[in-house]
């Protein structure tokens, strides 16, 4: 997946300690040190699986004598009750990790089944599914690795590495070309600069401004089948606004370039997944 260790690090940390705090109760009470375990990890609905790679660090983060097999590859297709992966030692350190384990690897999971379900809904057609910055607070990083597990693609990560100029920052200046030449003059000529339009007058606009993408923000089709031949290659045009999966491939027909879907990281389910130890050994005694 590509994620900088140390951040993601840094947020398995924080997950493990909320959970545990001074310690597991349960498990400090009943298991032996010296138990030692198997479990696996299976999926009980039809998904596509992503995270694993988050899951073997949080087993290792918490024990790094834990071992970790992966049965699938990260954006996998899987059937429901599909063993994805394998894991063995000792069994506290299993019990004790193994919720934060499942609560990265089931959220993510769920982000890239819904967006490979959009990826597939547009398939026939030369567009990208991509997230937004509507995300969970401090699991953004995550989030968009999952998108891209998914089969789709990721918008700006934060509001440090692209310019977007959207309807609250026009109403606070004086229109929107002025805007776009502000920003022109305080940004690097390697930036690409986006501006959001829910008129084909805004659209008009943006044009002369020479916007480099213009988003094309809770428009009707048939309006936004305008902006596209009103735009006519000039800019890359993006759609966006309550896009679900019952209109988007209406959205694509328009020719638009990218349609963005908030509901990726906002509104998606998490994967149905578990974890059951399978066997135990705990001085020569198997279970």
């Amino acid at each position: 997946m590509n994620l900088k260790k140390p951040q993601v690090l840094q947020k398995i940390k924080m997950a493990l300690e909320e959970d545990i705090g001074t310690g597991d109760l349960t498990t400090e009470s009943l298991i032996d040190s010296g138990q030692i375990s198997q479990g696996i990890i299976k999926v009980k609905e039809e998904g596509v699986v992503a995270g694993l790679e988050v899951v073997e660090l949080v087993f290792s983060t918490l024990d790094n004598e834990i071992e970790f097999e992966a049965c699938v590859d990260e954006g996998a297709r899987v059937r429901a009750g599909g063993k994805i992966a394998e894991i063995s030692g000792a069994t506290a350190s299993l019990l004790t990790a193994e919720r934060v384990a499942l609560n990265f690897l089931q959220r993510m999971s769920g982000i890239a089944t819904t967006t490979r379900k959009f990826s597939d809904l547009v398939a026939d057609f030369e567009v990208r599914i991509v997230d937004t910055r509507k995300t969970t607070p401090g699991l953004r990083i995550l989030e968009k690795a999952a998108v891209r597990l998914g089969g789709g693609f990721n918008h700006r990560q934060g509001l440090y590495d692209a310019v977007m100029i959207k309807d609250n920052h026009l109403a606070a200046v004086a229109s929107l070309g002025a805007a776009v030449d502000k920003v022109r003059n305080n940004v690097s000529h390697t930036v690409k600069i986006e501006v959001e339009a829910e008129t084909l007058e805004q659209v008009e606009e943006a044009l002369r401004a020479k916007a480099d993408i213009i988003m094309l923000d809770n428009m009707e089709v048939n309006l936004m089948k305008e902006a596209v031949e009103l735009i006519n290659g000039r800019a890359i045009v993006e759609a966006s606004g309550g896009i679900n999966a019952s209109t988007v491939v209406d959205v694509a027909k328009t020719g638009v370039d990218i349609i963005s879907v908030g509901a990726l990281t906002h509104s998606s389910n998490s994967l149905d997944i578990s974890f059951d130890l399978v066997g135990s050994d705990n001085n020569g005694k198997t279970a």
